[in-house]
């Protein structure tokens, strides 16, 4: 009876924390474009400041030497650039993305600063749509399974292994 208590427990827990999924992209996924939106705004100044001087992204950014201070900003702008990329390119796949393709999608809310932000600032949502429901169902299969499991494995040493004949069972002639 116990067993099942903690199996069912376990299940809503697992329902409770899954169902928040999509209302937690959905807040990333918010967080995420002002990122991009930010971020586009230092990469298209620097293409264009670039640009003027006749250079390429790349050429500009290997030109960025001769001191300390230029080789450092150098690498900061390519370390900007690239994360700019990165970031675009998950929102992009994300808003293009239907609410169960998202919970497909958990390695596309990888951007530790966007994830922190959006952790730190996030409010549980009761998990009235389709994507919702079905994320608390799969929550309830993961955390009734994973309570389950852990105790048919705790308790396997102290299943007997069936019962032995006893001698008074003894039909034989």
């Amino acid at each position: 009876m116990l067993t099942r208590i903690l199996a069912i427990v376990g299940g809503l827990s697992g329902a409770a924390g899954l169902s928040q999924y999509p209302e937690f992209a959905q807040q990333y996924t918010q967080r995420l474009a002002g990122q991009v939106q930010a971020l586009e705004v230092v990469v298209t100044d620097f293409d264009a400041t670039a640009e003027r001087s006749g250079l390429s992204r790349d050429e500009a950014l290997a030109e960025m030497t001769g001191t300390q201070f230029l080789a450092d900003r150098g690498e900061d702008m390519a370390r900007t650039i690239t994360r700019y990329e990165g970031l675009q390119s998950d929102y992009a796949l994300l808003t293009a993305a239907s609410p169960f393709e998202k919970m497909l999608m958990p390695h596309r809310l990888a951007d530790g600063e966007t994830f922190r932000g959006t952790w730190g600032d996030y409010e549980p949502a009761v998990p009235l749509t389709p994507a919702g429901a079905a994320s608390a169902a799969v929550g309830y299969v993961a955390g009734w399974s994973i309570i389950a499991m852990l105790i048919w494995v705790l308790t396997a040493p102290f299943r007997g292994r069936g019962v032995a004949p006893t001698r008074g069972d003894d039909t034989t002639v």
